[in-house]
């Protein structure tokens, strides 16, 4: 049974971060394990996903609480994917912003991505329908 919950970054162990993060790929994030669990403390939301204890999801929105949303780091175990998992963790972790207009995410462009937030209600953002926007993101 998935048991969903919100967590502080005091509550997940390094072991399973590094191993949920590894297991999609996310490199760029495991390659320095303390600065995730830096990250993760720096959320205003997490939301996870455990099944016999094991982390198998977790989102994470990084807001205000007032005017904007950040939805970051949405992810499912590849053996728990396409179950409903991640439309429940991005539901819980947007659950306490009812009055945030701005909700805002970036991501991959692959098509599988786009209709799953498409589902969820988010629009790309060349078809937003008030009209074009931009998105600008910097890397450095």
């Amino acid at each position: 049974m998935i048991e969903y919950s919100y967590a502080a970054a005091g509550e997940l162990s390094v072991s399973d971060v590094v191993d949920l993060y590894s297991a999609v790929g996310w490199t760029a994030y495991t390659d320095d394990p303390q600065r995730l669990l830096q990250a993760l403390s720096g959320s205003s939301t997490v939301a996870v996903a455990r099944e016999d204890g094991r982390l198998i999801g977790l989102a994470r929105v990084i807001s205000d609480g007032h005017t904007i949303c950040y939805l970051q780091d949405i992810l499912v175990h590849p053996g728990f994917q396409r179950s409903g998992i991640g439309g429940a963790l991005v539901s819980a972790a947007l659950r306490p912003y009812p009055a945030v207009r701005q909700k805002v995410l970036l991501t991959d462009d692959e098509s599988g991505q786009k209709a799953f937030y498409e589902a969820l209600g988010f629009t790309q953002s060349t078809a937003f329908p008030a009209g074009p926007m931009n998105a600008f993101v910097r890397f450095d």
